[in-house]
């Protein structure tokens, strides 16, 4: 019974001895952050980062050529932007294209279907397949089903995507579209399709990231529109058997190296120690990338420029890392974590801009529990801009989202994303879905998140056990 009884007296004298310092030391900033948020919440510098990103690049798959041309841009950009130091990271990446995709109903009511290759999808046979359908309400469904019912057609998982704030509905659907395609040829089928994992009604399907098993037969997988899985759930309904026909011709090229782009700006007195803000710089294919994640790689690049520009630097140096290849399995992350394993001590905390360009609505971390209520002191200046300050449950965005296992500390600014999923992985992802004067409040909030964590004498590890 001592055990307890001695971290309870730990975590009341940390807590005790935190009290003056967060008074003496913590609120000394808050006219700085007065002045910074104005700034911020002025400036159109993080449209105008979207803008080029977007204009003069647009797609940018991973291991694409129009993905050499971002890396290009990024390094010029943070260049131009004054950062004090800019390099490049190597990260290897399996090079995959699109090719076309197309589907259509050949009984008992011909018709053509508008559907989008998974990414990392084979091809079906170069004159196409034909096969009967049949039809699982989720990947459950599916795992559950016998396999007679499954041998020799082709999946259509109908699961439809809820739409939340916070883009939870998102997380319930997904399976189907990472894991259909194993589970469907584990049972003998032989493609899978899926019903976009989106909220929109448009008649523009949702790709994204899909995985195969080696010792599971590759098939083809596809997603299909929401309008066209209604019409095919509505085919389905009327008890006939369907006959689908599907001619898809995606390659593999092998692999080869893209970067993690990195600015830094240098921290006045602890120039060792980070401030890590992230986004990642590849796109899918098919729109323009904007809102995932050109809008993210503008947020966190103008926050920074913005802390930069104070007339006194923070303490702590504050990096921007464009992440590469994120939207085929974070590996832009992972070779981060690989790469920087000797100096994870040195990073401070870590927060990512990946979900749109709605407005920060929340924020959550994930620090040593003892220090939580003074980290919440020193960020309330958060609340100015309508932002609530929630939990120590962070995950921190994609790529970060790997930190807090190596013990970096973390915070999710949480983004409205009620439309988030009307756009995500279509051709619709485009500059016209971004609202300035909500970047800018992003822009804000992130700004005064850096600074104020790039100034903090907080012990924000360890960090909490799940």
């Amino acid at each position: 019974m001592k055990r307890p009884t001695l971290l309870l007296c730990s975590t009341l004298l940390l807590s005790t001895l935190l009290a003056p310092l967060t008074s003496a030391t913590e609120h000394t900033n808050q006219t700085v952050v007065g002045k910074l948020q104005n700034s911020a919440l002025k400036s159109d510098l993080a449209y105008k980062i979207a803008e080029s990103l977007t204009v003069e690049v647009g797609p940018r798959l991973a291991g694409s050529a129009e993905n050499v041309v971002a890396v290009d841009w990024a390094e010029a950009k943070l260049k131009s932007l004054g950062f004090d130091k800019v390099y490049r990271e190597p990260v290897t990446v399996p090079v995959w294209q699109r090719g076309t995709a197309s589907a259509s109903v050949i009984s008992p009511f011909p018709q053509q279907l508008v559907i989008s290759a998974l990414g990392g999808s084979v091809a079906t046979p170069a004159s196409g397949l034909q096969a009967k359908v049949v039809r699982f309400d989720n990947l459950a469904a599916l795992i559950n089903a016998d396999a007679a019912t499954v041998q020799g057609k082709i999946v259509f998982i109908d699961q439809k995507t809820e739409r939340h704030q916070n883009g939870s509905g998102y997380g319930k659907s997904v399976g189907g579209r990472v894991n259909g395609a194993v589970e469907a040829a584990r049972k003998g089928a032989v493609a899978v399709l899926i019903r976009s994992i989106g909220t929109d009604h448009d008649r523009m399907a949702h790709t994204g990231l899909m995985h195969y098993q080696q010792d599971v037969p590759r098939i083809p997988a596809a997603a299909l529109t929401n309008p066209d899985a209604n019409q095919l759930d509505a085919i389905l309904s009327r008890g006939q058997e369907v006959t689908l026909s599907l001619n898809m011709s995606p390659k593999e090229l092998g692999n080869t190296t893209t970067y993690n782009v990195i600015g830094e700006f240098t921290g006045s007195s602890k120039p060792d120690e980070i401030v890590l803000l992230g986004a990642h710089l590849d796109s899918w294919d098919e729109g323009t990338g904007a809102i995932d994640d050109a809008a993210g790689v503008a947020i966190v690049t103008a926050a920074a420029k913005m802390v930069a520009e104070l007339p006194q630097r923070p303490a702590r140096t504050i990096r921007v890392v464009l992440f590469a290849a994120e939207e085929i399995g974070l590996l832009g992350g992972k070779a981060y974590v690989a790469q920087h394993a000797s100096d994870m001590a040195n990073h401070y905390i870590a927060a990512e801009s990946d979900f749109g360009a709605g407005r920060i609505y929340r924020a959550d971390v994930r620090v040593n529990p003892a220090a939580l209520a003074a980290v919440w002191q020193s960020l309330s200046g958060l609340t100015a801009m309508n932002v609530e300050l929630g939990d120590n449950n962070a995950r921190g965005g994609s790529e970060v989202s790997l930190l807090p296992g190596v013990g970096v500390p973390v915070a999710s600014l949480r983004q409205d994303g009620n439309d988030y999923f009307d756009y995500h992985h279509t051709p619709n992802d485009t500059l016209d879905k971004i609202d300035p004067e909500a970047l800018a409040q992003n822009v804000a909030v992130y700004a005064v998140f850096a600074y104020q964590m790039a100034q903090s004498t907080l012990p924000l590890r360890p960090l909490p056990k799940k």
